[in-house]
């Protein structure tokens, strides 16, 4: 047996991993050390590869690929354990079993507190936010959609349409990037789910706030119209206009320490149009097209929509609770 002469460094949640093998090996070897040592099955795993090679990922283009090409080469792994897929999709079952909700009663308004407005709040947002768990600091992009979906001006206009979104997540730029350009969003069936850019190209730092802000616009407007015709355009316009007017809040603050990304170089695009399909899962690709990346495990459009429903009746239920206690003690 030829002894273990060559050493490949991945990149793994930040920190570095070192393993070793011998000049003969390919990049199907890598797959199945990654999928023995770090329990990561190679339907979860992605390598991003410096250079020409890109996202790599089983069943590979080039299973016979030798590793001697990528040893001088920064290899970053993406990807969930078995363990960490099976407790999510454990999660997502339990959230998307029917459960029994009790009558909704209807808020009694008071001088201090505008009820109706915190009930449209309640059902008019962003029912589950998901960052990308195999990128790094994954609480910072929670940070970041909490930040949008709590935007005064977005709130606003989230309330003037009657937007109801069950699924604001992040999307995964290696899967939506070619040297041409940058895809900034995605609108999944007008408003079940929607994707947005929201890490700079090397995964590590945050795209300006405004920048962002204004591709939520331009995907909240394929809510309503699919093609960039002239009704497409006049809304997502008539969007930005009302969130600019609404953000009261406005400031220039920043989430966490990251630097931002000043845009640059190749094209950048919010989207193709809005685009539909049936079943999809998150973290996959069907029929072409890249779907939603999510937390790890896969989630059909009707656990989607149970997830959204069951928030929006959270939503609701906090709003009456808040309207009886602030009218018992007045």
């Amino acid at each position: 047996m030829a002894e273990a002469d060559m050493q490949i460094t991945l990149t793994y949640h930040g920190k570095p991993i070192d393993l070793s093998f011998t000049h003969d090996a390919t990049i199907s070897d890598l797959s199945e050390r990654v999928a023995a040592e770090l329990s990561i099955p190679p339907c979860n795993q992605k390598f991003l590869v410096g250079g020409k090679l890109g996202l790599q990922k089983p069943p590979f283009k080039e299973p016979a690929l030798p590793l001697t090409a990528l040893t001088a080469k920064k290899i970053t792994l993406m990807g969930s354990t078995a363990a960490v897929v099976s407790s999510l999709n454990s999660t997502i079952s339990a959230a998307s079993a029917p459960r029994r909700a009790g009558p909704i009663k209807a808020a009694m308004p008071t001088r201090t507190r505008d009820y109706k407005k915190m009930q449209e709040e309640a059902q008019y947002t962003f029912h589950t936010l998901r960052p990308l768990p195999y990128l790094p600091h994954p609480a910072r992009s929670l940070a970041f959609l909490e930040r949008l979906r709590d935007d005064a001006g977005i709130k606003a206009a989230m309330r003037a349409h009657q937007f109801s979104v069950p699924l604001l997540t992040e999307m995964d730029p290696a899967m939506h990037t070619t040297p041409e350009s940058r895809t900034l969003g995605l609108n999944r069936n007008q408003g079940e789910v929607i994707e947005l850019r929201l890490r700079t190209d090397a995964f590590d730092g945050y795209r300006d706030y405004k920048t962002i802000r204004n591709t939520l616009c331009h995907e909240l407007a394929h809510n309503v119209w699919g093609p960039h015709d002239r009704n497409f355009w006049e809304l997502c316009k008539k969007i930005e206009r009302e969130v600019a007017r609404d953000d009261w809040k406005s400031g220039g603050r920043s989430v966490g320490d990251q630097e931002y990304y000043e845009p640059g170089g190749e094209e950048e695009v919010h989207d193709h149009g809005g685009w539909t399909g049936g079943e999809f899962t998150l973290g996959s690709a069907r029929g072409g097209e890249a779907v939603v990346s999510s937390a790890g495990g896969g989630m059909s459009r009707r656990e989607v929509l149970a997830r959204a429903a069951e928030e929006r009746v959270k939503r609701t239920k906090k709003a009456e609770e808040e309207t009886t206690g602030d009218n018992g003690g007045s």
